[in-house]
């Protein structure tokens, strides 16, 4: 088989940062370059890895300038750990860039009349901010080239993250700056452990071996959840690992555990068992309580999240007189949020064990006008539905990443109500999904809010008004 010749471009100005974090330049016939671990102002050679009809993917070989913008990463694992990739761009520029995309997303793929976009807002928190992490364990795990070329024997065991694009490998972090402590301490403690016991890491090309994942969850309240997945149920090992961390980290108010011999580390559909502690957290909000679980989703940075929270009210213009639709509520964060403005609030989620938590929300906060029903968003929400509940008056959405059904945009029109606040975690299905509105809805104003520093990931609040 004939090898592939490589494609070096040498001398490339990168120009500017571009929708999906990485960055863009021209080559010799100004066929757009999209090329990673780079900042505007640098310039490099690199070599293409991916060629397509219109660009290519590269990535950096040699440096010949690097820009005045240009900062450095604090993380040892920069540039192979998949997260934080732009910790080499100063946060100035990466919430300049997070803005402009949104900008560029709704008049390039909605085609829109647009308000200017509000400056983004930006986290107070730039490391230390996320409250749940999950690590791996590896048998094998990934060798860095200084560990290969040292010439001495590297033990193979890891704890960390895949690297991105090869799940069978993970890197062994030494510090991560994402989470607070006692994360690291943890994670470091109970790789020691697990090494000094002797205890079987999983293998993942053979799919076999005991230790699997180690979960951790922090809470604004100060609480801590840490769960551990084997692939087995061996009481004696894993009891032992489970009082260790009890002992050696007092501060842990929830510890579970869970066995998992599927082929993959999900463990939505598997019992958690709680082993010490409550099995949840809880994570305030003004004088609200959400409560945690092992397996509830709660957004990632949370005192972004209170502001993205606060946004989406602040839209809505509640009066306590409308009834509101919390599309996609998840744990019924935002239906829970809003209900003390609002009449009542009808919750609709996907998943049944989101929709729980969410009755539970409204429960222990003393919320007695809300109701959560569960099912596929496109089968619930119907004519039969909106008479049953009440037509909608405010509609808050806050989809997956894929958007919303076309069937949900249509049934949006249907109800037409009198105001849209659409959350989205991607403008680019978001812009998508407003273009399908435009026609009874128009944008009235845009809010990008940043949950994820040093990433390319938005999240973006706009309010759209039924056109008169």
């Amino acid at each position: 088989m004939r090898k592939r010749k490589k494609i070096i471009l040498e001398n490339l100005r990168i120009e500017r940062v571009a929708a999906g974090g990485k960055c863009i330049a021209r080559g010799e016939d100004n066929r757009v370059v999209f090329v990673d671990k780079t900042v505007p102002g640098d310039v490099v050679d690199v070599r293409v890895v991916k060629k397509k009809k219109n660009f290519y993917e590269a990535t950096p070989i040699k440096f010949h300038h690097y820009s005045e913008i240009r900062t450095e990463a604090k993380c040892e694992h920069f540039g192979i750990c998949g997260g934080c990739k732009w910790q080499n761009l100063p946060y100035t520029e990466q919430l300049k860039y997070k803005t402009q995309e949104v900008a560029d997303q709704m008049q390039r793929i909605g085609k829109l009349d647009i308000p200017e976009v509000s400056p983004i807002i930006g986290s107070d928190k730039t490391e230390y901010y996320r409250n749940k992490l999950e690590f791996t364990f590896s048998a094998l795990r990934w060798l860095t080239v200084e560990e290969i070329e040292s010439g001495e024997e590297q033990d193979p065991r890891g704890l960390g993250f895949h690297i991105p694009g090869q799940y069978n490998k993970v890197i062994n972090v030494e510090h991560c700056y994402l989470q607070p402590g006692p994360s690291n301490e943890i994670r470091n403690a109970v790789l020691d452990y697990a090494k000094q016991q002797g205890l079987d890491f999983f293998d993942f090309r053979k799919d076999k071996g005991w230790l699997r994942n180690l979960i951790i969850r922090t809470a604004s309240s100060g609480q801590l959840m840490v769960i551990v997945q084997v692939y087995a149920y061996e009481e004696e090992p894993l009891f032992a690992l489970l009082d260790f961390l009890k002992e050696k980290f007092p501060q842990i108010t929830s510890l579970q555990y869970i066995i998992n011999n599927t082929g993959n580390d999900a463990y939505s559909r598997l019992e958690v068992h709680c082993y010490h502690g409550k099995p949840y957290i809880e994570e305030p909000m003004e004088d609200l309580t959400f409560r945690v679980g092992p397996k509830s989703f709660y957004q990632p940075n949370p005192q972004q999240a209170y502001e993205l929270y606060k946004k989406a009210r602040e839209f809505a213009q509640l009066t306590g007189k409308e009834t509101v639709y919390d599309l996609y509520t998840g744990t019924g964060t935002i239906a829970n949020f809003v209900a003390r403005q609002a009449k009542q609030v009808i919750g609709i989620e996907y998943v049944p064990e989101a929709i729980e938590d969410a009755k539970i929300n409204s429960q222990i906060n003393g919320i007695s006008n809300t109701k959560f029903f569960a099912g596929d968003m496109k089968d619930m929400l119907t004519d039969a539905f909106v008479t049953e509940h009440g037509k909608a008056d405010v509609v808050i959405t806050d989809p997956p990443r894929a958007g919303m059904d076309p069937k949900v945009v249509d049934m949006l029109l249907k109800v037409s109500p009198e105001r849209i606040v659409y959350v989205s975690c991607n403008p680019a299905t978001q812009a998508r999904d407003v273009a399908l509105l435009d026609e009874m809805y128009k944008v009235k104003h845009i809010q990008p809010v940043d949950q994820f520093p040093h990433t390319h990931h938005i999240e973006n609040v706009v309010l759209l008004e039924k056109r008169k």
